[in-house]
């Protein structure tokens, strides 16, 4: 199977497009090429140049795009060839460009039709925009996994009871059955706790460790991929708004077929003004996905293979129910741009 192509995919944090040097991602089984040029405008072409194919990632920024490290063609920001040492320009020295989005910290990109972009579409991420540098964390890692297998993982939240026992583990989500709605363009799941055990990560916040909790645990996932994760708890009994509060997102690009770019971030409500504790946290988040959750998916994915997962007929369970949901608005997704498949 493909990738869906008429989504806005988050290909890269802003900070990892560094001036004067382009960046080469590999988005949907389309090999790009990201480049910031001088008036500060990003772009982003296919990664290979018209006359033998080499990467223009390998090439260098100019003051009007990019020129190809290996012959010295040039090309501005529409893939137009605008200098060529060797000869004329001609009509086959072109490079296909890809619409192009700068929002909430992300650079996104249009793999489908540019007639049919529709920036409205790409998910509301401004809970980044509103928060304090000192609140914000984010990061990135590459799995080697499918980004099914990726979205899985935050769909069925009951792992953090085994697979992170020490930070985000106490049982409550297991206990709790969860809520689904279907919305135009997303799954939106929910696990309400009520007078529970804190997950490790908050019994620091509260006001003492043996206090009991309401939490809850909200995703929205939406088919290219972004999940965005609101996770908090209060005292038992006190209202909601009252409580500590982390606004999440996971994101899962697929890559190529059984590889996953996963970009992530997390904000707060509390402690906001702290830098060490941010630093803390941030530490404790990538080693949960890094050492945790990442060598566990990337050895799933090995056992599955390469074909789909419910093409080998797992046992599913009642915590399954999102990550099937899922699957199936993905692939009514997929069906209704590759009607051949």
């Amino acid at each position: 199977m493909g990738f869906l192509k008429r989504v806005w995919y988050a290909c890269a944090w802003t900070d990892e497009l560094i001036d004067n040097a382009p960046l080469a991602r590999t988005i949907a089984g389309m090999p790009l090429v990201f480049f910031r040029a001088p008036d500060g405008r990003v772009s982003a072409l296919d990664d290979k140049c018209p006359h033998r194919l080499a990467p223009l990632s390998r090439g260098r920024i100019t003051e009007k795009g990019i020129r190809c490290g290996y012959h010295g063609l040039e090309f501005n920001h529409m893939g137009q060839c605008i200098g060529n040492p060797h000869g004329p320009v001609t009509s086959s020295l072109r490079v296909t460009a890809y619409p192009v989005a700068e929002r909430h910290g992300l650079i996104w990109a249009w793999l489908g039709s540019p007639a049919e972009t529709i920036e409205s579409t790409i998910p509301d991420l401004s809970f980044i925009d509103r928060t304090t540098p000192t609140a914000f964390i984010h990061g990135y890692l590459q799995i080697k996994a499918d980004h099914l297998l990726m979205v899985d993982n935050i769909l069925d939240l009951s792992h953090a009871d085994y697979l992170h026992p020490d930070s985000l583990g106490g049982g409550s989500i297991s206990r709790t059955k969860p809520t689904f709605e279907e919305r135009p363009e997303s799954l939106f799941v929910s696990w309400t706790c009520v007078d529970e055990v804190p997950l490790p990560v908050f019994r620091p916040l509260l006001p003492t460790p043996e206090t009991r909790c309401d939490m809850w645990t909200e995703v929205e996932w939406f088919p290219n991929g972004v999940m965005i994760l609101q996770v908090g708890a209060v005292p038992s009994g006190q209202p909601r708004q009252s409580g500590i509060d982390t606004w999440n997102a996971h994101i899962m690009t697929p890559e190529i077929k059984g590889r996953t770019h996963y970009l992530y971030c997390s904000t707060r409500n509390f402690l906001t003004e702290d830098a060490d504790y941010n630093r803390a946290f941030g530490v404790a988040l990538r080693t949960a996905f890094e050492l945790e959750d990442k060598p566990m998916i990337e050895a799933q994915q090995e056992r599955v293979g390469d074909v789909d997962l419910l093409e080998r007929g797992p046992a599913l369970m009642g915590i399954d129910t999102a990550s099937v949901r899922a699957r199936r608005v993905w692939g009514q997704r997929f069906r209704a741009e590759h009607p051949a498949a």
